[in-house]
């Protein structure tokens, strides 16, 4: 494999993109700075096929980034080929409002292949190449000029590796039949609504307790002006204040700006500063939570009670039994908060649908239902259909009949 040198000219970069316009797919990992600034800060983007490979510096002066985005979110064309590539999704995202697609994530693919929920780069490495990373650049300032070898040589392995190691897991998908179980996971990566900052939903990602409207319309409040402050100082949203100082707010708003010094978490300074000024303006003109955005309840059927829990503790059981047969994560066929639902009464559940159900679903169907039993062979526990025990046994009577005649 062609290994360039680092690629900080415009006509370099649309030279690569052109070549690599016309493979099959190309392995795509990103390095970036997160922890002062609001926004990512893309710092390097590293981009190969199985023939050559480079790092892309978007921080050099004046490069033009378009023939690379460009390949990454219009050409359908080219498979773009991640590892756990969420974030670097949504900084793809923030410089064009798209997202690469089409769009493969070996470590969702390995869920389908093995028990791996999520494998880390370096392990999916060893264990398919053998190989071991050297992780000591991992944590380094991706900022800061001249990025060193060791720096770049590290961050190429991440797709030179991976062009390698995503042929042959596309080889075992194909042989187990397995890829079409991926097809919603990998369009769920690629869905934008999933990066999109929607200040009037930012409250959602806050624990908050109970059901009040009053304070639930406080913390909507609170959270959206809390976003817009954190992105005109382009600063981490925690630096301004925190979720358990927001909800701490929203529950227990205070009637002065004098008392926002004895709130835990502010500093004193609070009480008489500007931004003090502008939370407070912010609690006084939150609205209760209208009833059509109230959270919905969990949809759940009657209460578990004792018996339920243990029909759910069985079906935990069984999934971690089939998941292990088949050789899949059991993260990808169903999650916990589902097999209560399931043992609770509900039916209208994903598990219940396409090929969850035929892989996994049925069978925690025949369990709720009594048709399923567990039964210990040769010190491993299995699944055993009752219909078959009973058909098993009439015919073992069948035969000491036969045999007494």
């Amino acid at each position: 494999m062609k290994i360039h040198p680092l690629i900080t000219k415009s006509d370099e970069l649309a030279e690569l993109c052109e070549r690599l316009a016309k493979s099959d797919f190309v392995c795509v990992d990103t390095e970036f700075m997160r922890e002062n600034t609001y926004y990512p800060l893309l710092c390097l983007i590293q981009i190969g096929n199985e023939e050559e490979a480079a790092a892309v510096d978007p921080l050099a002066d004046n490069i033009d980034l378009t023939p690379l985005l460009d390949l990454l979110c219009e050409n359908e064309e080219v498979l773009k080929v991640f590892h756990a590539g969420g974030q670097d999704v949504e900084i793809v995202y923030n410089l064009t409002g798209k997202t690469p697609h089409p769009i493969f994530d070996t470590q969702i693919a390995m869920m389908a292949i093995s028990q791996s929920e999520q494998i880390g780069y370096a392990n999916l490495v060893e264990s398919w190449l053998n190989k071991t990373i050297d992780k000591g650049a991992r944590f380094t300032d991706w900022s800061r000029r001249p990025l060193t070898e060791r720096q770049i040589e590290y961050a190429i392995g991440d797709v030179t590796y991976l062009a390698k190691i995503f042929p042959r897991i596309l080889k075992k998908l194909i042989k187990t039949e397995r890829g079409s179980w991926l097809n919603a996971e990998m369009e769920k990566l690629a869905d934008p609504s999933n990066y999109a900052m929607n200040i009037d939903l930012a409250w959602h990602r806050i624990r908050a307790t109970g059901r009040n409207p009053a304070i639930l319309g406080r913390l909507k409040a609170l959270a959206a002006w809390r976003e817009t402050e954190a992105q005109d100082k382009d600063i981490p949203r925690g630096r301004i204040i925190r979720d358990e100082t927001l909800a701490d707010l929203a529950s227990h708003p205070p009637k002065r700006q004098e008392d926002l010094g004895k709130v835990r978490g502010l500093s004193n300074a609070w009480k008489e500063n500007d931004i003090g000024k502008r939370l407070m303006r912010v609690l006084r003109d939150a609205e209760p939570l209208p009833d059509d955005e109230m959270p919905s309840k969990p949809k759940r059927g009657a209460p578990l009670g004792k018996e339920g829990a243990l029909v759910a503790d069985l079906l935990k059981l069984l999934l971690k039994i089939r998941a292990r047969e088949i050789d899949v994560a059991a993260r990808l066929l169903t999650r916990s908060d589902e097999l209560e639902a399931l043992a609770a009464g509900v039916r209208k559940l994903p598990v219940l649908e396409g090929w969850r159900y035929e892989v996994f679903g049925k069978d925690a169907l025949d369990l709720v239902e009594g048709k399923l039993a567990f039964a210990v062979e040769k010190g491993r526990l299995k699944m055993t259909h009752i219909d078959d025990v009973e058909a098993g046994g009439a015919q073992v009577h069948a035969e000491e009949a036969h045999a007494a005649e």
